[in-house]
């Protein structure tokens, strides 16, 4: 490692994950956010917005995050593959 490499290891924070892993971080976020969404959509329709809508939502996303972020790891390179497909390089 050279002087530049070195002097950028140090400038970044100790708690960022290494760039190796992006694609899971970016899953990671990408499940957890479209799952919260989705539930909260689904709890309103099926169940209104009434009392302990919050809750209700947040039960329904302890099950949908851990299943949408398996989904997403495991369609990644289906949807990657379809993108290049239909996308001019």
């Amino acid at each position: 490692m050279n002087t530049t490499e070195n002097a950028d290891a140090r400038s970044q924070p100790a708690w960022k994950i290494p760039k190796r892993f992006a694609p899971i971080v970016f899953a990671f976020y990408m499940a957890g956010i479209m799952a919260f969404l989705m539930c909260a959509v689904i709890v309103a329709t099926g169940t209104g917005l009434k009392g302990a809508y919050l809750l209700r939502v947040l039960e329904a996303y302890a099950l949908a995050m851990p299943v949408a972020f398996v989904c997403v790891i495991c369609v990644r390179p289906i949807v990657m593959r379809l993108t290049a497909a239909t996308v001019r390089a």
